[in-house]
């Protein structure tokens, strides 16, 4: 299991490109028997407005680029899972995460 504390996030979603604002956000990437998932666990997300879109929409999907503090840059297809009541969210990697 790999850890990132990532500086910076964006997705894509219905041809929406938002920066997230957050406080903190960790990408674990884990390698099990050869097969890898990913996921990103983000805390404080400042918009607010974006969790409830998600929290009402059915279309989850979006395009992640994020940046970790070590420098590296990560891609990769997920959902986004919104936390509204903890101002958080949660996105569950679907396929690789491309390490750029």
């Amino acid at each position: 299991m790999e850890t990132f504390q990532l500086i910076a996030l964006e997705i894509t979603y219905q041809q929406n490109i938002v920066q997230l604002t957050f406080t903190s956000a960790e990408l674990v990437r884990v390698t099990e028997y050869g097969d890898r998932l990913w996921y990103v666990d983000i805390n404080d997300v400042g918009d607010r407005e974006l969790l409830a879109w998600f929290g009402r929409s059915e279309d989850i999907n979006i395009e992640l680029t994020a940046v970790a503090s070590t420098g590296q840059t990560f891609r990769g297809h997920g959902y986004f899972h919104p936390n509204e009541p903890h101002q958080a969210a949660a996105i569950r990697g679907d396929g690789e995460l491309i390490e750029q």
